[in-house]
């Protein structure tokens, strides 16, 4: 980022059109008591040369994030991002563009959209997606909302196998309509349908929808058929949060019963980035498609008889009236669902099953490994890329232990759990893609053995 100061007459003509005499008149609102009183103790300013040295040294402090091997997961994991991905969303016409609302300037954006869309709606089996969202945990928000809207009840109801951070923020939007969360809990590791059927009789007719990890947060592939039938059996919708590179190999939700499917994009060809950006993506039946938030792309045919790409509906309160809005959203993440679009492109069903099924294996070779370096598997039940285990090492900081031994050794080790769940102090969610190898494996098992005995 490159800095160009202003001068001191700039300063005096922004002074005079604010009608202040100098910088001081601009804070004089804020109470003595609440200002410093004295200059920042800063160091002298250095001339350019100097700064850019002084910055290329603390550059160099950073770890190199490519020399890691990451484990972690819990909602951002380490998949291979195809080479022709990057200069593709360079382009120009895709890097710069903004909200398509000018149709005939706008083709390639809106062209792009409706493929994106297409492609969300073979992927989840359900008949209409959205051009995406901010993330997987807003998505699933504006879920729950539209579940409000729908049934016209007031409350949610979740396990605790869903992500953390989708439960809260899932409550936050909630507040606003005044809506309540409820959250089950799942000792086992999985929602099962019968513990769904007793949490919706304890409060007959009160849940708009019941919303479920596939896979949950631990892993685990809930029986989504299961649930879904109980749920609206009680009336509920049935919203199903799923990781898009599972359902490359799993039976979509939309063939399972689900009613809305979302989730979090990053798997598909977006890069880990530190947690993001991402994007979210959400199809529904297209029962609902008027009260889906955000914007919806679609083609049409103009006077000439040629085919093109429009948007076909907003429910922004920009757009019609507030009292029909859906949601505020101001805009998505169309870059990254771009990515996403480009990354399905180019492997198509058969390569996305195939980088699914090497999550599989992968993930239940390293399982194997790991139990014979004495972390067992947490909780029963299949999994996809991820699973919970426990650590060999009985001492309360063996997580620590394993994280700091890990970094030393250039290996993520994996997710701690011990903050959102209390009893899994001694645990590790650990995620193992088709990117991972057996011999980073073979450093997984290494570090925790290496923590175990030290």
């Amino acid at each position: 980022m490159y800095y160009g100061p202003h001068t001191e007459e700039d300063r005096q003509a922004m002074l005079a059109f604010l009608g202040a005499e100098t910088v001081e008149d601009l804070f004089a609102d804020i109470p003595a008591e609440l200002r410093l009183g004295r200059p920042l103790d800063l160091p002298e300013a250095l001339d350019e040369t100097a700064l850019r040295r002084l910055f290329r040294g603390l550059a160099a402090k950073n770890a190199d994030a490519d020399r890691f091997v990451v484990f972690a997961g819990g909602g951002v994991a380490d998949h291979y991002v195809p080479a022709a991905i990057a200069p593709l969303l360079a382009r120009g016409e895709f890097l710069t563009a903004y909200t398509p609302y000018q149709p005939e300037v706008s083709q390639g954006t809106l062209a792009g959209i409706v493929e994106f869309q297409t492609m969300m709606c073979e992927l989840t089996g359900l008949d209409v997606a959205n051009a995406s969202m901010y993330d997987g945990a807003s998505a699933t928000a504006e879920a729950a909302l539209l579940a409000l809207d729908q049934t016209k009840r007031s409350r949610i109801l979740c396990p605790d196998t869903l992500p953390p951070d989708v439960r809260a923020t899932i409550r936050t939007y909630l507040s606003g309509p005044g809506g309540e969360v409820d959250v089950v809990p799942c000792p086992e590791g999985s929602f099962t349908s019968e513990r769904l059927q007793a949490a919706l009789a304890a409060r007959p007719g009160a849940y708009a929808a019941v919303v479920v990890g596939y896979p949950n947060y631990f892993g685990i592939v809930e029986d989504l058929a299961a649930l879904c039938e109980v749920a609206h059996r009680a009336g509920a919708l049935a919203i199903a949060y799923c990781d898009p590179i599972a359902l490359g190999l799993l039976e979509s939700p939309g063939a399972l019963g689900a009613d809305v499917a979302v989730g979090d994009g990053q798997p598909l060809g977006n890069a880990m980035s530190f947690g993001g950006p991402s994007f979210g993506f959400f199809a529904a039946r297209d029962r609902f498609i008027r009260r889906m938030p955000g914007r919806i792309a679609g083609l049409t045919r103009d006077l000439s008889g040629r085919e093109g790409s429009v948007l076909t509906l907003q429910t922004r309160e920009q757009h019609i009236r507030r009292a029909r809005a859906t949601s505020n959203i101001c805009t998505n993440n169309a870059l990254n669902a771009l990515a996403a679009a480009i990354y399905l492109a180019l492997l198509g069903p058969a390569g996305l099953r195939e980088v699914a099924t090497a999550c599989v294996q992968n993930a239940h070779a390293a399982m194997e490994r790991l139990r014979a370096a004495g972390a067992r598997p947490a909780f029963p039940g299949p999994f996809f890329k991820e699973w919970v285990v426990e650590l060999p090492d009985p001492r309360e900081d063996a997580v620590d232990r394993v994280l700091a031994v890990g970094l030393a050794r250039g290996v993520v080790a994996g997710t701690p759990l011990a903050r959102e769940y209390p009893a899994l102090s001694r645990h590790l969610l650990v995620c193992v893609t088709e990117a991972r190898t057996r011999e980073e494996v073979e450093r997984l098992a290494a570090v925790i053995e290496e923590a175990a005995s030290s």
